[in-house]
């Protein structure tokens, strides 16, 4: 399936990013907690370098809640400093500056000694449509970022003010030139990280029924009802008959219930699922 997917812009963003390290002291990096793996670019640890790293499993509302403990425990095996949040609801944003002051408390303390009480500054990073412009909105107290449902509404950096004590640096979402493997590039299409006019979305809806089957398969016995055969071709079109979604001749309009499937689990329609898991990740990828 091919995914024509990087905008010229990206390459811009992704040369802003490194020119305003030097003037934040940490990276926080967003990522959807129902694909943790998927939606981290993995180019961010070259850009981010040395600096400390917290990590916003993002919209944890819609995830599997034992699969996002999986998740927290592996990326903290990995040294970074999770927190779970939901940028919509606002649950969670509150372990933010905790975790930032936990996340710099040496340099905070070298501060102190010197009787100062610097502002922390974290630049804000992620792929699109993570939830990224929603959570710096909670953590804000105001709408200071851009939000829609669909990738690539924040276009500029803009400083904002979270407390007394932090600015966050808010960034375009940024992906990255090359996929590592097929099912990356699908999983940011299932979850809408890249526009859904690039590609034919009946045959995402085909991966992502197979996806389905193999991960959550109830949730579509559950909403749509109907029993899964296996073939994840016949059980969209069963899907679509069950609906009532019928072109002429009695033809299951599949292109119709291909875009309400996709839309439906989006926005959280069928239940908190998680996509991948831990024990997927490639090691020499997950670094």
């Amino acid at each position: 399936m091919d995914i024509q997917w990087y905008p010229g812009h990206m390459t811009k963003t992704r040369r802003m990013l490194e020119a305003e390290l030097a003037s934040v002291d940490a990276v926080c990096e967003v990522v959807d907690a129902r694909i943790p793996a998927a939606s981290r670019n993995p180019d961010i640890d070259a850009i981010a370098g040395r600096l400390p790293r917290l990590i916003a499993l993002n919209r944890v509302d819609q995830a599997d809640p034992a699969a996002t403990a999986r998740w927290r425990a592996w990326l903290e095996g990995k040294g970074y400093r999770v927190i779970e949040t939901d940028g919509k609801s606002g649950a969670g944003v509150r372990a933010f500056e905790p975790a930032a002051r936990a996340l710099l408390a040496e340099k905070l303390a070298r501060y102190a000694a010197r009787g100062q009480n610097r502002v922390m500054k974290l630049m804000i990073v992620g792929v699109p449509n993570v939830g990224k412009s929603s959570l710096i909105n909670r953590l804000s107290g105001k709408k200071s970022a851009k939000t829609e449902d669909r990738p690539g509404v924040t276009r500029s950096k803009q400083w904002i003010p979270v407390s007394d004590h932090i600015l966050l640096l808010d960034t375009p979402g940024i992906l990255w030139p090359k996929f590592e493997d097929e099912k990356t590039g699908l999983f940011l299409a299932f979850t809408g990280a890249v526009r859904d006019d690039i590609m034919d979305m009946e045959t995402l809806a085909w991966h992502f029924m197979q996806t389905l089957t193999r991960v959550a398969p109830q949730a579509i016995s559950s909403r749509y009802g109907i029993q899964l055969s296996g073939d994840a071709w016949e059980d969209v079109q069963a899907c679509a008959r069950k609906r009532g979604f019928l072109i002429s001749g009695g033809e299951a309009d599949t292109e119709r219930m291909s875009r309400v499937l996709l839309d439906e689990y989006r926005a959280g329609k069928l239940g908190r699922i998680t996509l991948e898991f831990p024990e997927d990740v490639h090691e020499s990828s997950a670094d």
